[in-house]
């Protein structure tokens, strides 16, 4: 396990870098369990700017190795609501310690479970730390793209 990692409060300026990890993530890490076109359309119409009305919430962290950010997570009060890295950060303890920053930001103002909504791949990832399938759906977040099968999740 990898513990050279640094958190920090996601700025303006990293929209661009948290847009292509996303992509790098998606295309890296669902292969086995989304279809080429699924993965190829995923971001449905999703540009940079989305990503900078994320960050101007103020709820995302990202996650640096030797400066570089290889993963971030995004919540909301009751909702971790996005966890990427980047796939050669898969297996080194980075999900895992982005996972507990975006549980305990979603507990701010919040009682009762946490939600997130897994995808099929990274099932067994949230279900090892603690969260249990609730139903299977599909995410579109209005934004196009074709559906995406989806687990709900919460702790």
């Amino acid at each position: 396990m990898d513990t050279d990692f640094s958190f920090r409060a996601a700025r303006f300026e990293d929209a661009e870098t948290v847009f292509n990890l996303t992509k790098a993530s998606i295309s890296g890490l669902s292969g086995a369990s989304y279809s080429r076109d699924q993965i190829a359309n995923w971001m449905g119409d999703r540009t940079v700017a989305f990503y900078e009305d994320l960050i101007a919430r103020g709820r995302m962290t990202v996650g640096l190795r030797d400066g570089k950010m290889v993963g971030f997570v995004d919540a909301e009060p009751g909702e971790v609501t996005r966890l990427f890295i980047l796939p050669e950060a898969a297996g080194t303890g980075l999900g895992q310690r982005l996972l507990k920053i975006g549980i305990a930001e979603a507990k701010v103002g919040h009682e009762g479970p946490i939600r997130l909504e897994a995808t099929i791949n990274a099932e067994g990832f949230y279900r090892k730390h603690g969260f249990r399938s609730i139903k299977r759906g599909y995410f579109s977040h209005g934004l196009g793209g074709a559906p995406i099968e989806i687990v709900h999740m919460e702790l």
